[in-house]
């Protein structure tokens, strides 16, 4: 599949099937983002895949109790090891670099049929300790992979107009 075909069908899935997510599929997801840019190509992250159903159960609690992460038959924790990292122009570099990592694996995914979700509401804390993750590294999303069990609606999207400005921002 071409990216831009990969960027129009991406959605943000709710509800999987059953069925496992081949091997081979797994780690074209994770070369993404392997692959993916970072800030002085560091590459502070790591990428913690739980395929365990209780681990995957115990990750939905902790995700706001929002049930669909244990019914994906893959979640991969997204996590900093870098957290205090600054930027030059003052932006926290893992927000940008696990942004574009985690982007690249949802790409991925896409292109190969299978739906994923960002998830960024849980508790930090637990999901570290249920992971073994240390405490100096953080969190920073959580990234269910699997068939998608239903057809998401179409994306809504502002217009280019209010979301560009050219040369000076304009209102």
């Amino acid at each position: 599949m071409e990216v831009m075909e990969a960027i129009r069908q991406r959605r943000s899935v709710r509800a999987y099937r059953p069925e496992p997510v081949p091997a081979e599929a797994l780690e074209a997801i994770l070369e993404a983002a392997r692959l993916a840019p970072s800030a002085s190509n560091r590459q502070a992250w790591r990428f913690v895949v739980v395929t365990c159903a209780h681990r995957r159960a115990e990750l939905a609690r902790l995700a706001r109790r929002q049930d669909f992460v244990a019914q994906a038959p893959v979640v991969i924790a997204a996590v900093a090891l870098e957290p205090d990292r600054v930027m030059p122009c003052g932006v926290e570099a893992y927000a940008v670099d696990l942004g574009i990592a985690v982007d690249h694996m949802t790409l991925a995914a896409t292109s190969l049929g299978l739906g994923t979700c960002w998830i960024g509401a849980f508790d930090q804390d637990g999901v570290r300790r249920l992971l073994g993750i240390p405490e100096q590294y953080k969190v920073v999303a959580l990234l269910p992979v699997g068939y998608p069990a239903d057809t998401p609606r179409p994306k809504q999207r502002k217009e280019p107009a209010a979301i560009v400005s050219w040369e000076v921002w304009t209102s």
